[in-house]
């Protein structure tokens, strides 16, 4: 990973553009190619950024980072560097769920018509460039589904369920993705939230799901 400190502005070149004005920023790049540009605030949330495939050309005070399949382009405006170090991390083990929550998520995935009539599994812990969403499925129209799984979900839940949709609505190969926060229990504050910002909020029966699983292997 490297990790730039830098006083730049940022101007997005796509489908929708966006300008960042001159100010320092951390910009991250990573093994997979992503670039992210943070402020120190807005927690983990990045200003911008590009999702692999893409590639950076660094030139005098200016660099540029292209999307391998759509083109788009981040153009930083560079005033002055900073700090600037690389980092090699290794490969991550990956988030360790505690036992129901994983077995949720194997359930679920098994069992995915729990959530609607003709749906489909598409993968299990679908990497984002930020981290792995729980499942990723396709409703009975073929559209993209990313579903968040949680034992007890609150707001951070959908924050985070948010962000995911935020990146890969960014990819066209998944747009338009919409979003479940599932959970054994969700905070009535997490479902006004969640509602608002078009997430559909499904609250699962553990020991139901189970009884699909035990019933499906007496045949």
């Amino acid at each position: 990973m490297r990790l730039v400190i830098a006083r730049c502005s940022v101007d997005y070149v796509g489908k929708l553009t966006a300008h960042l004005p001159m100010a320092p920023r951390l910009i991250l790049i990573k093994a997979d190619s992503s670039v992210s540009i943070h402020a120190d605030d807005r927690a983990f949330k990045p200003l911008n950024w590009m999702n692999p495939p893409c590639r950076l050309r660094e030139e005098e005070g200016t660099w540029t980072v292209t999307h391998g399949k759509t083109g788009e382009q981040l153009v930083l405006t560079m005033e002055e560097i900073i700090h600037d170090t690389s980092h090699e991390l290794g490969v991550d083990p990956g988030l360790i769920k505690d036992g129901v929550e994983a077995h949720l998520q194997e359930l679920l995935a098994q069992h995915i018509t729990t959530l609607g009539t003709g749906w489909t599994l598409v993968r299990r812990e679908y990497m984002t460039a930020i981290g792995p969403v729980d499942i990723l499925c396709r409703d009975h129209t073929g559209a993209s589904v990313a579903v968040e799984l949680k034992r007890r979900a609150g707001i951070d839940a959908v924050e985070q369920l948010t962000r995911y949709l935020e990146l890969m609505n960014r990819d066209p190969l998944l747009a338009p993705v919409s979003g479940i926060l599932a959970a054994q229990s969700i905070a009535p504050q997490a479902k006004t939230l969640a509602t608002d910002r078009g997430i559909r909020c499904v609250t699962l029966d553990y020991d139901e799901l189970r009884g699909i699983e035990r019933n499906d292997t007496l045949f």
